[in-house]
């Protein structure tokens, strides 16, 4: 037996009451009765009965307290007693109209039919609905997400579904999700009929993740992926959308056995790559703002959908980048000069060191080769040294550069950061952003008139500097060095000079051979005590046009053969 059957006849329908005739008004039924006089305090009411009832007053007055009935309305009322101390009916007005709701929420609810309420107050596990009467609308059953925000919805009107209900303990439960899926199942089957690449459609962003959207597009979601939203950059769907936002998008691509739709949104828009490269010809100056840095450059937005890349490379003619944070920031406006621009590959080069001269095309000018500069050192590499002339203009002095006579292993040997020195500009290349320096050239190079100064087969007096397998070096003076080979230390081979000779040892030797062109000095011991060696040398000497590469060895053979030759051929004769 359902509730409704087990109610009294307080609780019968409004058709069986009036059924019954005005001698059938009995306490807790509902009667209609026409306005007889209306006061201050009472609203009397014929309903038919012997004597007539009275309403409260207050129960036909609206908020601000103005009557809503006038003398000689017909109007429902239920029958509280029929007969009080006075003798009067007493009849309600709001009671009759509660009755009447709850008659109208049973047969809802008995025809699976919704209702109209008003949400009133948060409470304890959801919200409290004013359906006529007080119901109660579960958290879960809000909506088809969960809503975080319940008091947001305080005051909203709306349908819902009755899912429980007991009259008689005066419990009603509601659901609006009930309602609003069956809704989304009804537009679910209605799009997926029309659905198809290529559409465009109006939807409701429902959830926005890192990676994109979801749109509602009607009973059926689709993702809108971040990187198909808009030409141009973004780094989160919350830039441009929030929740709820409704939105046109085209349909890319629907899978209708896994119901999966792929969206786009920048595609509805033209692709501003096309005919890029018209609107930034080369060459061209503009203006835009830095979006984004990364270690090989600042990319620059031209407009929405267009970046361009500033290369390091690209950003001083003189500095030396290592970082574009150390030159922009993100949100910098700058200017910049398209350099090339790729259409199909979408990248456009850009140059900010280009918007002014650059400084290397008139270097020479400031610094003509042979002229002498002054700067300080910036930086020491096992190659040579950095000089900076001025900001951003650094010449380097190689190694090979610093002495003419010294053998240097490393620049920091002779020198450290900050320090000043001066150099003679041997070479620039404006091309390749190179100014090569030396400093040896400040002073002229002693073995230009090395032949002079130690002529073959003039006797020297020296040190040994160091003390080799193949030899003795011997310091001559000035940074000026001679090599005595393990062959002309002594009459006989010596295997190993170690043995003999030490260094800081004071030898004397003979110059066997000269080449100013490699910074060479041959010398030879034994020759100094060898009188056929000495004068096969002096001859060497006069003779200018003998080849230098000629060795000691064969030019001492080539005399002893003369010597040896000539008395055997005088005998042969």
């Amino acid at each position: 037996m359902s509730e409704t059957s087990e109610t009294s006849s307080a609780e019968q329908t409004f058709a069986e009451i009036f059924s019954k005739g005005p001698a059938a008004i009995e306490e807790g039924e509902i009667a209609k009765g026409t306005v007889l006089s209306i006061d201050d305090d009472y609203v009397q009411v014929d309903v038919g009965f012997k004597s007539e009832g009275l309403v409260q007053a207050w129960e036909f007055m609206n908020e601000d307290g103005t009557m809503t009935i006038a003398v000689g309305d017909t109007v429902e009322v239920l029958v509280e007693d029929v007969e009080d101390e006075d003798g009067r009916i007493v009849l309600s007005k709001e009671k009759a109209e509660r009755l009447k709701v709850w008659d109208e929420i049973s047969n809802a609810y008995e025809g699976d039919q919704a209702v109209e309420g008003t949400i009133i107050a948060r409470v304890k596990g959801g919200l409290s609905v004013d359906i006529g009467v007080k119901a109660f609308l579960p958290g879960s059953q809000v909506d088809l997400r969960p809503v975080r925000n319940l008091e947001g919805l305080i005051g909203e009107k709306t349908s819902f579904k009755i899912i429980k209900f007991n009259k008689r303990r005066g419990n009603i439960v509601l659901s609006r999700r009930a309602l609003l899926e069956t809704e989304r199942r009804r537009l679910r089957e209605t799009t997926l009929s029309t659905l198809s690449a290529g559409q465009i459609l109006d939807g409701v962003i429902k959830n926005l993740t890192d990676y994109g959207a979801f749109i509602d597009l009607g009973g059926i979601d689709g993702l809108l992926h971040i990187t198909d939203m808009s030409w141009g950059r973004i780094n989160h769907p919350s830039e441009l959308f929030g929740v709820g936002d409704e939105i046109k998008v085209k349909v890319l691509k629907f899978d209708a056995d896994s119901e999966r739709v792929s969206l786009g949104l920048k595609q509805i828009q033209p692709d501003p790559w096309v005919d890029a490269a018209l609107r930034y010809p080369l060459g061209k100056r503009l203006k835009g703002k830095v979006v984004s840095l990364t270690d090989y450059g600042a990319f620059i937005e031209l407009e929405a959908g267009i970046e361009g890349l500033v290369h390091v490379s690209e950003m001083s003619w003189t500095k030396r980048v290592k970082h574009p944070s150390k030159v922009v920031s993100v949100a910098d406006e700058v200017e910049a000069v398209v350099l090339a621009v790729d259409e199909r590959d979408r990248k456009i080069s850009l140059g900010m060191k280009q918007i002014e001269d650059n400084p290397w095309t008139v270097i020479e000018e400031q610094y003509p080769v042979h002229s002498k500069v002054k700067g300080t050192v910036r930086n020491i590499t096992n190659f040579g040294i950095f000089v900076g002339l001025e900001e951003g203009i650094d010449g380097l002095v190689h190694v090979s550069d610093i002495s003419w006579t010294e053998q240097i292993k490393h620049p920091s040997e002779k020198f450290e950061k900050g320090d000043e020195v001066e150099a003679v500009v041997l070479k620039i290349d404006k091309e390749n952003e190179k100014f090569s320096l030396g400093i040896k050239q400040l002073e002229p190079n002693p073995w230009d008139d090395i032949q002079k100064r130690y002529p073959v087969g003039s006797e020297v007096t020296g040190a040994v500097s160091s003390v080799t397998d193949f030899g003795v070096f011997v310091r001559l003076g000035e940074g000026i060095e001679g090599l005595v080979y393990s062959s002309e230390l002594a009459q006989e081979r010596v295997e190993k000079p170690g043995e003999h000779f030490k260094e800081d040892q004071e030898v004397t030797a003979l110059v066997v051979k000269v080449d100013p062109a490699e910074q060479k000095i041959s010398l030879s011991i034994r020759a100094v005590t060898d009188k056929a060696e000495r004068k096969a040398l002096q001859e060497i000497a006069a003779q200018q046009s003998q080849s230098q590469t000629t060795t000691l060895g064969d030019l001492l053979a080539e005399k002893l053969a003369q010597k040896t030759e000539g008395p055997k051929g005088e005998a042969d004769e």
